[in-house]
């Protein structure tokens, strides 16, 4: 059955769809019918308040007129959350895997600018490790799309390995800077995104989920990628894409190796461990002509 969910001005609140999805045991974890039409949207979502300066300071932006491209995806997690806790959505939160993200900004969005921002279920497909599916978000000023989003997610099935075949070759890229992912940075972004996986939260948490140690969120790692990346001399104003796709966790403490290449209208980059020998992510940014 379908199910639409609409707010004016603020999103629903995190706490009680924290608790739904602790307290979400009973789902039985069946897609034999297919995930929900389900949808949510925000009229109105104000693009300013407390927690902005918070998210730059951060995931390192430099303040402007215009808010982080991945700042939408923030004010848009409360309805993410709320998708994927509703009682008709089969899988358990907690199991799931982000596994890609992309990001077209067709034009700058201002600080103070309204958004009204949707989110739905879609691009649900069976892959060789389970069931992958979209979490397709939009938002629109004036009736005008200005953003989107696809984050691609995994619940693993029947094993959830797929075949391992032969690594390829990690490519080289002229320009590098040392990422630096404190202890604490689980918990500083976790408040300012409202995204508390016990995964990223504290090393104890995660040992429960087989984790040595708390892992640095993914989006965290994509939107710092972009601020270091935005301050570089060739960086190009204007609509834009930029993919990500996520690969071996980067655990806290710890240190990475951003490395990149410029061309003229795309860059591509690589997040890789201090050996530099495995990518925590890789992606690229394309600009539209």
């Amino acid at each position: 059955m379908a199910s639409h969910y609409t707010y004016n001005n603020q999103p629903p609140g995190l706490w009680p769809l924290y608790s739904r999805a602790l307290t979400g045991g009973s789902r039985t974890s069946s897609t034999e019918q297919g995930l929900p039409p389900l949808s949510a949207e925000i009229i109105g979502a104000r693009t300013t308040g407390p927690k902005l300066a918070r998210y730059e300071a951060v995931c390192g932006f430099q303040p402007r007129t215009s808010v982080p491209i991945t700042w939408p995806h923030i004010l848009a997690f409360p309805l993410h959350l709320q998708l994927l806790t509703d009682p008709q959505f089969p899988l358990p939160l907690l199991g799931l895997v982000h596994l890609r993200n992309r990001i077209t900004q067709h034009r700058a969005i201002g600080r103070g600018e309204l958004l009204d921002l949707s989110v739905r279920l879609d691009g649900e497909q069976h892959s060789e490790r389970g069931l992958e599916f979209d979490l397709v978000t939009e938002a629109r000023i004036g009736g005008h799309l200005v953003w989107e989003e696809v984050s691609t997610n995994l619940y693993r099935q029947g094993g959830g390995q797929g075949k391992k075949g032969e690594k390829p070759a990690l490519p080289r890229y002229p320009h590098s800077l040392t990422v630096k992912a404190p202890e604490n940075l689980g918990r500083r972004y976790g408040k300012v995104s409202g995204d508390l996986n016990l995964i990223h939260v504290h090393a104890l948490t995660a040992k429960a989920f087989g984790f040595p140690r708390a892992i640095a969120h993914g989006m965290w790692s994509k939107a710092h990628i972009l601020a270091l990346l935005e301050q570089q001399a060739g960086w190009h104003k204007g609509p834009v894409t930029i993919t990500c796709a996520f690969k071996k966790p980067l655990f806290l403490p710890g240190e990475a190796q951003l490395n990149w290449q410029e061309n003229e209208h795309h860059w591509q980059y690589q997040l890789l461990n201090q050996a530099g020998d495995a990518p925590h992510l890789s992606g690229d940014i394309r600009w539209h002509r």
